[in-house]
């Protein structure tokens, strides 16, 4: 994973454009499942329209002896995001106009964008800043906005061998450039989820990946699905910085009810106990186009530590240090166990009246130890809850065992024909 976030480090992306179709190429390549599609420029979807189509191959300032202070070729964040083209001599004052830099964190350069109005801008740190000098500068964006382009974004879709299965829906976003938390750690991660995914044999539910921009291309998404989504999506996650070694978070849904809150809350409570919990207040990401009003599909967030809430957000210090292997790899293993304990989730009952005798079937041990006595009592309070009112999550919840624990417990007693699922 962390080598996907090296090698689509430095591709220029935004909402639109051939860095777009570059990255999705790159994770179509891992994942010939994958379905590339292209949406107009100037295409409605909802309240927003897809914008012109901004491809950028080269910027730079140059001082007055010709030595470059800015090169887009050195980071993509020096040039502000769907900059208008512009070659042209200026004053430092003019100059100064078109700067963006963050005075608190002098060392690092902003991530800026003007998507919906036209301007062009640069960005540099503030240090930078403080160092230019009084005189002529020299100013170069090649650039250019295509009223006749389109957005693009990559769809996967892994299905059950159920045809009325309900769906698991995944999105993240491949719209941000030169950061790494924000945002590749979400595809690094997603597309290895569906290349597990792909793997597995007998999925109760089907598989719903989307990769494209931040906003814009999930409201796409929604217009052209929102019907099928809102009527087969069981449980939806946006991923989102997942890439960091600091903290596990979790963003809940605007009522923090839906089976992917307490799938969520549960996997995190045993994954990581110390993990720190947002309400919907707290929304940044997709989030808000899947939770909105009128759509309101059961999606949350499961993050490392979430955005802006770490000092690199948003900025060059989110690089490729941040983001960790062991940091990707925790955030996959989590999303596997929220997977795994949807798949085996359901409601269960005993077969028989009354406590079951456990040392006949082979379940109870014939040396009495510590360890022995907690693997009973796990079972018996498995038992004492399998009444038909409880699912997995809710035993867990109730005995205070992780949900992996409790599925191997109703495992051996299935053998046993002791317990049945009932829905």
């Amino acid at each position: 994973m962390h080598n996907i976030v090296k090698d689509l480090f430095t591709i220029p992306r935004s909402l639109t454009g051939n860095g777009v179709r570059q990255t999705l190429a790159y994770l179509k390549n891992m994942c010939p499942l994958m379905t590339i599609h292209e949406v107009p420029s100037g295409t409605q979807s909802f309240d927003w329209t897809v914008p012109p189509e901004w491809n950028i191959r080269d910027a730079w300032v140059k001082d007055s002896s010709g030595k470059k202070i800015i090169d887009f070729k050195v980071h993509n964040l020096h040039v502000m995001g769907y900059s208008t083209p512009i070659h042209k001599r200026c004053s430092l004052a003019e100059l100064l106009e078109h700067v963006y830099t963050l005075p608190e964190q002098p060392d690092l350069i902003p991530y800026i964008t003007s998507y919906y109005k036209e301007r062009y801008g640069f960005c540099m740190t503030e240090n930078q800043k403080n160092a230019l000098l009084e005189g002529e500068y020299e100013l170069f964006i090649d650039s250019d906005l295509n009223y006749e382009g389109s957005l693009t974004y990559g769809e996967i879709i892994i299905p059950s061998s159920n045809p009325n299965a309900q769906e698991i829906f995944f999105s993240t976003y491949v719209c941000h450039p030169q950061m790494a938390n924000n945002e590749l750690s979400g595809p690094a991660v997603a597309i290895h989820l569906a290349k597990w995914l792909m793997e597995k044999e007998n999925s109760k539910f089907t598989y719903r990946f989307y990769f494209g921009p931040e906003t814009i291309g999930s409201l796409v998404y929604l217009s052209k699905n929102v019907e099928v989504l809102k009527k087969n999506v069981y449980a939806g996650f946006v991923l989102s910085c997942v890439g960091d070694d600091r903290a596990y978070s979790y963003l809940a849904s605007p009522y923090g009810d839906t089976i992917a809150d307490k799938v969520a809350q549960n996997v995190l409570k045993y994954h990581a106990p110390d993990y720190v919990s947002y309400s919907y207040l707290s929304r940044g990401s997709d989030e808000r186009q899947y939770c909105a009003s009128g759509i309101r599909l059961p999606v949350c967030s499961v993050m490392r530590t979430r955005y802006g809430a770490y000092p690199e957000y948003h900025t060059s210090g989110d690089d490729l240090e941040l983001v960790t292997e062991t940091g990707l790899q925790g955030a996959f293993l989590v999303y596997q166990k929220i997977i795994n304990t949807l798949e085996f989730n359901a409601y269960y009952t005993m077969t028989c009246l009354g406590e079951p005798q456990l040392g006949k079937r082979g379940l109870y041990p014939t040396i009495s130890t510590k360890e022995s006595g907690d693997i009973v009592r796990d079972m018996m309070n498995v038992i004492a809850y399998a009444d038909g009112s409880n699912d997995i999550i809710d035993i867990s919840n109730k005995i205070h065992v992780s949900t992996e624990d409790v599925i191997g417990i109703i495992e051996k007693l299935k053998v046993a024909n002791l317990i049945s699922s009932i829905s």
